[in-house]
């Protein structure tokens, strides 16, 4: 029996990685677990964070070390950065071999995560065909930590990672569906007993006071469940 080479060994741990997210709860679980594999499967990697920008906000949704978040904040405030970079204009893979010496391109940025103690970074672009997930970094305190073999391991376990954060989304969304329709039904079944209604008129009178108290359906459907009403102000 041949041992296994390295190559053998980093499939199989990108395989059980794989396994690992799909078997998540939650989106967040899916997301700390990301970044926790990126630290321990990529070689030189000693803090990662996923970053995304919402509404013109930069948002940290996950990190294993202070420093990545740092790195996101000073992005957001400064207004650049190649986390910015990958996640605005979709650029799929990023590699600084030497932060000090990439201020020709990002002026600011590069001398700041400097004085935080980035000495390199790497980062990808989490994305499926119908999803921009937004950018997965990783850093290290000293320059020229990551190489060719590193970048290709991390751009492996980004499009990994991204069909997990995808699938977790969409099991999520998913779970709200079915919670919504659930307790849209209770509510409704509610409103036919007490006001002797049927049930599209129950749907319409709770569709109607949601919009005139300026709440959510779903969350106006859970107070009538929980109450027994709401006061009719037809």
């Amino acid at each position: 029996m041949t041992n296994p080479t390295d190559t053998d060994v980093m499939a199989a741990a990108l395989a059980t990685m794989a396994r690992d997210l799909l078997s998540q709860p939650t989106v967040k679980d899916t997301l700390d677990r990301v970044v926790a594999h990126a630290v321990d499967l990529v070689d030189g990697c000693e803090a990662a964070g996923i970053l995304v920008v919402q509404d013109g906000e930069v948002r940290t949704l996950s990190a294993t070390h202070a420093l990545a978040r740092e790195s996101d904040r000073v992005q957001g405030e400064l207004g650049e950065g190649p986390c910015l970079n990958a996640t605005l204009e979709e650029e799929q893979v990023f590699r600084i071999t030497d932060m000090a010496a990439a201020a020709d391109r990002w002026p600011k940025y590069a001398p700041a995560a400097s004085r935080l103690g980035i000495g390199s970074a790497l980062g990808f672009l989490l994305f499926t065909e119908e999803e921009n997930l937004g950018a997965l970094n990783m850093y290290a305190s000293r320059q020229r930590a990551f190489g060719t073999r590193t970048e290709h391991i991390g751009w492996l376990l980004a499009a990994h990672a991204s069909v997990a954060i995808s699938s977790a989304r969409t099991d999520a969304r998913l779970r709200a569906a079915i919670g919504t329709r659930q307790d849209i039904g209770q509510a409704v079944g509610i409103i036919m007993e007490r006001h002797k209604l049927t049930e599209q008129q129950a749907y319409d009178l709770l569709r109607t006071q949601s919009q005139a108290r300026n709440v959510r359906l779903r969350e106006l459907a859970r107070q009538v469940t929980m109450s027994g009403d709401f006061e009719d102000d037809r």
